[in-house]
């Protein structure tokens, strides 16, 4: 590996293959926010072979917190679809390797982890309904104010597939209320992003007590004359995979994304033309 340093300033610009390359070399190790700006940024799951069938069953049965992108083939670390440089076991800035349910480390490079029987599931991001709703204006707190989106157990339940089952998490941002309906049309666009808000207002509604004190992730301040509302979440599915006690998985760390070489707003992911 590399000695060399990048910052998150060298990379503003850069392409996705660039940024990968760079995290690749571990020359950079931050988070992905903001690069390579239009292309669609994945959450991770890398499990045995053994349990992908049901996980994707609980995917597929889950698209709003769960909505796959990618399905990489039994132990290839590569997501063809996705890109066609992809390397899976060096491409993510920051990883999560999980045992037994319990957070075993963090690491930079899974490649002395990879096993023959991994399959890894990319999952759509939120970063791509937000960059679509700051450039029609309508703001997003946690960005203005440089935090991580607040997180929430909810009391919606999901629906199981094997070992994989619980209750959704949600994201909550507070949107001025002339600007709600906007909000939900924009990111209905977005199916691969999570898509519409799941909830709009009352928190107890959906089983949260004080939206000062989130799950995960920082509070923000709700101003006079917006509303809270709610998107499902891409912690649902790392919460799930650890409530299933899985003898070994591997995910993203929380805002160290892969990045792909598709737009994030293509319906269906299609490799640009070398």
């Amino acid at each position: 590996m590399t000695t060399q340093t990048t910052s998150y300033s060298d990379l503003t610009g850069a392409s996705a293959e660039q940024v990968r390359a760079s995290i690749r070399s571990g020359s950079y190790a931050g988070h992905t926010a903001g690069l390579a700006a239009g292309k669609l940024q994945c959450n991770l799951a890398i499990l045995p072979e053994q349990f992908a069938l049901d996980f994707l069953r609980f995917c597929q049965r889950n698209p709003k917190p769960c909505p796959v992108v990618g399905v990489g083939d039994s132990g290839d670390p590569s997501l063809p679809t996705l890109g066609r440089d992809i390397d899976i076991r060096t491409d993510v800035s920051r990883y999560r390797v999980f045992k037994d349910g319990v957070l075993a480390e963090e690491v930079s490079d899974i490649s002395a982890l990879w096993s023959d029987d991994f399959v890894t599931v990319a999952l759509g991001c939120s970063f791509t309904f937000e960059n679509a709703l700051l450039r029609n204006d309508i703001p997003v707190r946690h960005i203005e104010t440089g935090r991580n989106v607040p997180m929430f157990r909810s009391n919606i339940d999901l629906t199981p597939a094997g070992p994989f089952g619980g209750k959704m998490v949600v994201t909550m941002r507070p949107i001025p209320e002339h600007q709600v309906d906007e909000a939900h049309k924009i990111s209905a666009r977005f199916p691969q992003a999570h898509g519409a808000p799941i909830g709009i207002g009352d928190p107890t509604e959906i089983g949260i007590n004080d939206l000062s004190s989130p799950d995960w992730g920082d509070a923000v301040e709700i101003k006079p004359g917006e509303v809270p509302v709610y998107w499902a979440c891409g912690v649902t599915p790392q919460n799930v995979l650890l409530d299933a006690k899985l003898p070994l998985c591997i995910t993203h760390s929380p805002g160290h994304m892969l990045i792909a070489d598709v737009a994030e707003d293509a319906e269906t992911p299609i490799l640009p033309t070398p």
